[in-house]
């Protein structure tokens, strides 16, 4: 047991027909990206990039900016099956960045935005790998009004000409974690369904944690696992 301050507890009162455990998921996975899409101003008819979407929490960053009300939502991404998922659940178009470098994916980009007559201006950007790739993407993506948000965590250094920031008159902000206030709207919006969260958890007893390890670091998860107490 772990005392911790009840004024941060998201009181759930009706989870229906979610196991806590599922629920559990919403703590950091899927309240940080809505924290994300809240602090660039994600609105009605905007038109937002996920790079890293199809990840533990870009496949939320990706409901998320769709359910409120993103008219196109772009997922950028490696795994092509995790892409062609990402189409079933908010994304609109994706890019596969295998074989690619990061003006490769530019072009792919700009060839589908000349092709919908998507605005080159006010994007909404989200960085969700945290990898030196991704960061490049996103910088490579960044425009006029633009706004890029710093989801995933990395260790990598990037390097960016700052004069391109002023010139653009664009954003680039990190965000870190989630403001207790913002865990009752992200709890209601899973419960109603606006982001679906049952697709992506796989709960498991903790006596498989060895193999949940293997798992995670073969990169070929397609889901989160929960480990639960089996004792």
């Amino acid at each position: 047991y772990i005392p911790v301050p009840a004024g941060d507890l998201c009181l759930v009162e009706d989870k229906k027909d979610f196991s806590l455990e599922t629920l559990s998921v919403v703590a950091d996975a899927i309240t940080s990206p809505y924290q994300a899409a809240i602090k660039a101003g994600v609105k009605e008819g905007d038109v937002a990039i996920v790079i890293g979407g199809t990840g533990g929490i870009g496949v939320y960053m990706t409901q998320i900016v769709a359910a409120l009300g993103a008219k196109e939502v772009i997922v950028i991404a490696r795994n092509k099956e995790k892409l062609e998922r990402a189409l079933s659940f908010g994304a609109t178009h994706t890019i596969s960045t295998l074989d690619k470098d990061a003006k490769a994916v530019s072009g792919d980009f700009r060839a589908y935005s000349k092709e919908k007559k998507l605005p080159n201006w006010g994007l909404k950007i989200f960085e969700c790998t945290g990898s030196k790739a991704g960061q490049e993407i996103a910088l490579g993506l960044l425009t006029f009004l633009s706004k890029l948000m710093i989801v995933g965590f990395g260790m990598v250094k990037t390097e960016y000409m700052l004069s391109r920031l002023m010139a653009f008159e664009a954003d680039i902000m990190g965000t870190w974690g989630c403001l207790p206030q913002y865990y009752k709207p992200v709890l209601n919006m899973v419960l109603e369904g606006k982001i679906q969260v049952k697709p992506f958890v796989d709960i498991r007893p903790m006596s498989t944690i060895l193999k949940a390890f293997e798992e995670a670091h073969s990169g070929k998860l397609v889901q989160r696992i929960v480990l639960t107490p089996d004792f």
